[in-house]
């Protein structure tokens, strides 16, 4: 099986657009950026650095008050959410390709070796050689780590040893999406994507109870046709919404294993979601919001096309997007209103915002660290 990064598929899906229009390959120019009147307070209140560039399709940890990033050459920080003071400082010895995971005991990485490290105490507690790539941050939870690879296969290892305890595969498609996919528990089950399928897996024997496909778009090709369930997904009570890739976003009743609805919406990354709103950006950076009980159109703007936007985050009655120049846009999320933009250090938000309390924390690709509180 034959995996393609997000990079590599947006781009050769892009390239066929542009073929078939006759536009050439020059890449879509960005949206200028509109004046913005503040109408929330909001600042820096800490910044700190990975010293190296972040893991690509880092996943941050937030366990508590400490926020767990990990840098490319392999170096976890742990960062206090109020002050960005270092609690712990690990080199894992070895370049990653996925993390981080934590339980706020074990810590758990991937090594470019295709090593499944899990960390305790700041010192590597034990390794397990993957049978393929992994991008996805482990889930550590229940006295086990939950492992999703490249290739679409689920495996779950016991924290303390190392043992392999399941495994749970599917065969039959060509090409899988090197980006980080839908890893997370609900309850006394583990909900993973497999493709554009969401699956409740029974965490301590690796059977599957249920499944629910999201619709994906027909495609003329594998790339077009690739619609797995890409992270950040967003549970609210029983109820998830997700984004498959470049197909559509919805949300799901997880209980009853019941499409809730689904909209046709095009795009990359993943979505923000509480409990009233499901808010994402579509492949051209235009942001849509939509009812989380029945997805009718709240509101919609193209205010940052083609900003090569992140994955968005909803925090109290804002919404905030980065962008590639590192720009974090805070709109509201009843009318999508322009409230605020913040600058980081231009070289481009690299991870999914995450917060700790009214701690939204953004990091960018020269390895800044950097936190916000808006008021």
């Amino acid at each position: 099986m034959r995996s393609l990064t997000r990079a590599a598929c947006a781009a050769a899906v892009m390239a066929a657009a542009a073929l078939l229009s006759g536009c050439g390959s020059s890449p879509p120019k960005p949206a200028p950026l509109e004046v913005v009147t503040p109408r929330i307070a909001g600042k820096q209140v800490w910044r700190q650095s990975l010293g190296g560039a972040p893991l690509p399709g880092l996943s941050v940890a937030v366990q508590g008050d400490r926020f767990i990033v990990a840098s490319r050459d392999g170096v976890i920080l742990a960062l206090d959410a109020s002050t960005g003071a270092e609690r712990a400082r690990i080199a894992v010895g070895e370049r990653l390709t996925a993390g981080v995971g934590s339980d706020g005991r074990f810590l758990a990485v991937v090594g470019a070796s295709n090593d499944l490290i899990v960390l305790e105490g700041g010192k590597v507690r034990w390794r397990s050689r993957l049978g393929s790539r992994a991008v996805t941050a482990p889930l550590v939870a229940g006295e086990r780590v939950f492992v999703q690879r490249v290739d679409r296969t689920i495996e779950a290892y016991d924290v303390l040893d190392g043992r392999k305890l399941w495994s749970l595969s599917r065969s039959g498609e060509p090409l899988a999406l090197a980006q980080p996919g839908v890893l997370l528990p609900f309850k006394d089950t583990l909900l993973a994507g497999q493709g554009a399928r969401l699956l409740q897996i029974d965490p301590l024997l690796g059977t599957l109870r249920q499944e629910l496909a999201l619709p994906a778009q027909r495609g003329t090709n594998e790339v077009e046709r690739l619609a797995d369930l890409v992270a950040p997904a967003v549970r609210s009570g029983e109820v998830l919404c997700l984004r498959a890739f470049q197909s559509s976003v919805g949300c799901v009743q997880v209980e009853r294993n019941q499409l809730r609805w689904s909209r046709n919406f095009g795009g990359y990354q993943g979505v923000a979601a509480d409990a009233d709103v499901l808010v994402a950006a579509d492949g051209s950076d235009r942001v849509s919001a939509w009812k989380a009980s029945t997805g009718d159109l709240l509101w919609s703007h193209e205010r940052l096309r083609n900003r090569g936007l992140s994955a968005p985050l909803i925090s109290g009655s804002t919404v905030v997007f980065g962008d590639f120049e590192g720009w974090l846009h805070f709109f509201g999320r009843e009318r999508g209103d322009s409230l605020l933009r913040l600058p980081t250090d231009g070289s481009g938000i690299a991870a999914p915002l995450v917060r700790s309390g009214t701690t939204l924390l953004a990091i960018t690709r020269s390895g800044g660290v950097h936190a916000f509180r808006p008021e």
